[in-house]
């Protein structure tokens, strides 16, 4: 099997997306009201979460040593 590097940005940016479609499943069967603004603010805030993992990874990753 192949091996993919992980990658963090994107596991926040699907575990966001689960969470609300898990909101809006839940919503849709009865068992929780979910609360309309939270749910469609939880899709921006997450990509905005995993972009500055993202751009924090990458600075990490490219960063180079200082030339003393």
């Amino acid at each position: 099997m192949k091996h993919h590097p992980f990658e963090p940005a994107r596991l926040i940016s699907g575990v966001a997306a689960l969470s609300v479609g898990a909101g809006y499943g839940l919503d849709a069967l009865g068992i929780w009201h979910a609360p309309g603004p939270w749910l469609l603010l939880a899709v921006p805030a997450g990509l905005f979460l995993s972009g500055i993992t993202a751009a924090v990874r990458a600075a990490a990753r490219y960063r180079r040593p200082e030339d003393t």
